[in-house]
């Protein structure tokens, strides 16, 4: 099927998600378990950069957002690993005709150093959305000490994507 203007060739999304960092809890970011002494308040494992690269998949489409499609008043989504939510997503897109083309993401904390996670991470998110490792891209940054993220108090993430439609010639 070709591309028309009720047909896209390409779509693109935007993904955020912020969680509270709490003692008693994993870091989980990408799919890669952290070590620190807190981790991500949340329904689920809280792995806030998964969860925006998810929200981006399914704007891309405006086929809502995560809570929608796991709402955390579910009890079947209570410590569901992410990465499982994201290869669902990926599964729905597929459904539509498309596939991810590529993932721009940026994880935003003050601590812990996630830097030496970074290639895992991109690894794993890979492997969860069936594409290339050079289809995404994670990158980290701090807020120099300002706001939720720069005292310690929450992990931030967004993302970009681009959808192409699978074409079958």
């Amino acid at each position: 099927m070709k591309p028309t203007s009720e047909n896209p060739q390409f779509r693109i999304g935007t993904g955020y998600d912020v969680h509270r960092l709490v003692e008693g809890r994993d870091l989980v970011l990408g799919g890669v378990n952290i070590p620190f002494e807190k981790g991500t308040l949340g329904h689920s494992d809280g792995d806030a950069l998964t969860h925006a690269i998810a929200d981006a998949v399914l704007g891309a489409l405006a086929l809502g957002d995560i809570g929608q499609h796991f709402p955390d008043t579910s009890p079947d989504y209570e410590g569901v690993y992410s990465i499982d939510l994201l290869k669902h997503v990926v599964g729905l897109i597929g459904d539509k005709g498309y596939t991810v083309s590529n993932i721009d993401s940026t994880l935003i904390l003050q601590r812990p150093k996630v830097m030496g996670y970074l290639p895992e991470m991109r690894q794993r998110l890979a492997e969860a959305m069936g594409i290339a490792l050079d289809q995404v891209s994670v990158k980290a940054t701090t807020t120099e000490g300002l706001g939720m993220t720069g005292t310690g108090d929450a992990v931030a993430a967004q993302a970009t994507c681009l959808l192409a439609k699978i074409t079958r010639d």
